[in-house]
């Protein structure tokens, strides 16, 4: 199926050409029809499936639409989890809209950049912004931002953000926008909670969910490889310098984590850097920008771009430290092989994640054969496991109050 039979007129077809793009993916034949008609829609599909550009296109075709009608007034709010799947979008958007005779003008809200700067943006007109909650409430607050116009909501990687404890920030969104509007809610999965918020604002809404054969891209290679904790630093270096990756993208458990292990990476002559919450937006946005542009080789990690953050041909995902849940594996690893390209994953199994690794696979319905490599071999026995004091009531944060500091700490 070609872009031009699910209703995308000729303006768009080139950039689509240009872009690279031959054919549209599942969830893009589903979704594009059903947005351009103007329903609300609820789309399920897991991640490197090309959701963003499923309603990109659409959104910026009612522009070219209605380009002789006046502009500068918003009309479409698209809200993300994170300040780097918020500059995403706004790439994407910039892509497929630059050829129109009149490109909408786009603003970012996020944090980590200065807000009264944002507000004079504001205040010169644009026609979409895209947000993070917080930021945007703060600009909500202030009343620097008028949404009674707004004609289309758009809540990408929804079950993020509520992973990331963001519910009552989008409700109180929600409460701040015209009811009448058409909704459109991307996830890659979909569980009661949020289920729930549907149904406290979308009507009637297409449902859609593009069934994946497996939990994973099927053209990623996946390997368990074995390996005392004190040897994964030396086997990610052989790994890196024999295998022949142009980039590698590792993940690791914390802040500190990343900036230890990126700088024994550089003194060892492999040019690396890290992404994560410690670091400013443009910091962050500069190191994104340099990787995808191929200047650096190695780029270590939080979770804080596990999900929604589009780069071409990365050949190789490592876990040097293996993530908290299966759902944060599979969006891990789903940064390679994106676009059906092929790709490796590698997690570094110690003693201590056997049986951790073991759930995941279990929850996955994924079984790897564990291997060893030559010279890094695992040794030694697992450590007892140590049973820990039992919590004092009423001096431990809430499962939510964890997630919000997370979210804090790693960069809403």
């Amino acid at each position: 199926m070609s872009f031009s039979l699910l209703g995308i007129n000729k303006d768009f077809l080139r950039s689509i050409e240009l872009a690279g793009y031959e054919q549209p993916t599942d969830i893009q034949q589903k979704a594009i029809p059903v947005i351009l008609k103007g329903q609300d829609l609820i789309a399920q599909a897991k991640t490197g499936s090309g959701k963003t550009i499923s309603f990109v296109l659409p959104i910026l075709q009612s522009f070219e639409d209605s380009r002789e009608n006046k502009r500068r007034t918003l009309k479409v709010l698209i809200l993300t989890p994170t300040r780097e799947l918020a500059m995403q979008v706004a790439g994407v958007i910039k892509l497929f809209g630059r050829n129109l005779s009149s490109p909408p003008r786009t603003i970012v809200l996020i944090g980590g950049l200065n807000i009264n700067m944002q507000i004079r943006n504001l205040h010169h007109g644009a026609d979409i912004a895209l947000a993070t909650p917080g930021r945007l409430l703060d600009i909500v607050r202030r009343n620097e931002i008028n949404l009674s116009s707004l004609d289309v909501l758009v809540i990408d990687e929804a079950d993020k953000m509520l992973d990331m404890g963001f519910t009552d920030e989008v409700e109180q969104v929600l409460k701040a926008l015209p009811t009448q509007r058409q909704n459109l809610l991307f996830s890659a999965t979909m569980d009661e909670s949020l289920v729930a918020l549907t149904q406290k604002f979308m009507r009637n809404p297409v449902r859609i969910q593009v069934e994946q054969k497996g939990p994973t891209v099927e053209t990623i290679h996946q390997r368990a490889i074995e390996v005392s904790r004190n040897n994964r630093g030396p086997l990610l270096r052989h790994l890196i310098n024999t295998q022949g990756w142009e980039q590698v993208l590792v993940f690791v458990a914390s802040i500190q984590g990343a900036d230890i292990l990126a700088a024994k990476l550089t003194r060892a002559g492999v040019l690396a850097s890290t992404l994560h919450g410690g670091m400013t937006q443009a910091q962050r946005t500069l190191v994104l920008k340099e990787f995808k542009d191929k200047t650096i080789k190695v780029l270590v990690a939080t979770d804080i771009i596990a999900r929604g953050i589009d780069i071409d041909q990365l050949p190789c995902v490592i876990n040097y430290d293996l993530p908290r849940s299966p759902n944060d594996y599979i969006h891990r690893i789903g940064r390679t092989a994106r676009a059906g390209k092929s790709g490796v994953a590698v997690s570094l199994i110690g003693h201590e994640d056997k049986a951790h690794m073991t759930l995941i696979e279990k929850r996955i319905r994924i079984r790897l054969t564990r291997e060893s490599i030559k010279g890094f071999e695992l040794t030694g026995e697992a450590l007892p496991q140590e049973k820990g004091k039992a919590p004092v009531k009423g001096h431990r944060m809430s499962k939510k109050d964890k997630a919000r500091a997370l979210a804090l700490k790693e960069g809403q």
